[in-house]
């Protein structure tokens, strides 16, 4: 677990790593004093909004990486290299609101048939990873509560995420992944 001191430290990291990527076009080195706990390999996202809309969002699901530089590269990604918006602008990044997710690693979720999923998987706590073959999809654990969705819904929008139909998660060959998140935010 991370503490809410820790927590605030990789928002402010994120913050720093993309304002100085976007206005200088470097990258920051993690802090020399960075607490141990945040040098450990851990998964993270970042989520950048804008008057509470998308703005990028892009991390690393599984611990690849240590904590704080995963936090400053997935915070550059999030800002430039998610494909479904164009790049933050500096003149954008006074409205731009920062939120760091701190990751579990992913765990699959075994059942005898899919519609125990629906018993498997709790709203709020649990972020979903759908996969077959090459198709992967991840949805963190507040995405749901804040389109107000069901389970069943939790799952058909994991599974469009990772470009598969709705329905795949009552497929055989899918594999469903849980995992939880700490969040902090600069709100």
């Amino acid at each position: 677990m991370i503490s809410d001191e820790e927590g605030e430290f990789l928002v402010a990291l994120a913050r720093r790593s993309l304002e100085t990527y976007i206005k200088e076009g470097t990258i920051i080195k993690v802090p020399d004093n960075v607490n141990p706990k945040l040098n450990e390999e851990m998964g993270a996202f970042v989520t950048l909004t804008r008057d509470g809309d998308l703005r990028g969002c892009i991390g690393y699901p599984e611990p690849v990486k240590p904590l704080a530089q995963a936090v400053i590269e997935v915070a550059i990604s999030a800002a430039t290299g998610d494909p479904r918006f164009p790049p933050v602008t500096a003149a954008e990044l006074g409205s731009i609101q920062v939120e760091v997710s701190v990751l579990t690693r992913p765990e699959l979720i075994e059942v005898q048939k899919p519609a125990d999923y629906l018993d498997k998987i709790e709203l709020g706590h649990d972020g979903l990873i759908v996969e077959r073959g090459i198709y992967r999809g991840l949805l963190l654990p507040q995405v749901p509560l804040e389109w107000n969705w069901d389970i069943e819904d939790f799952l058909a929008n994991t599974c469009m995420k990772a470009g598969l139909s709705p329905d795949c998660w009552l497929q055989e060959g899918v594999k469903i992944y849980s995992f939880h998140s700490q969040i902090f935010s600069e709100s």
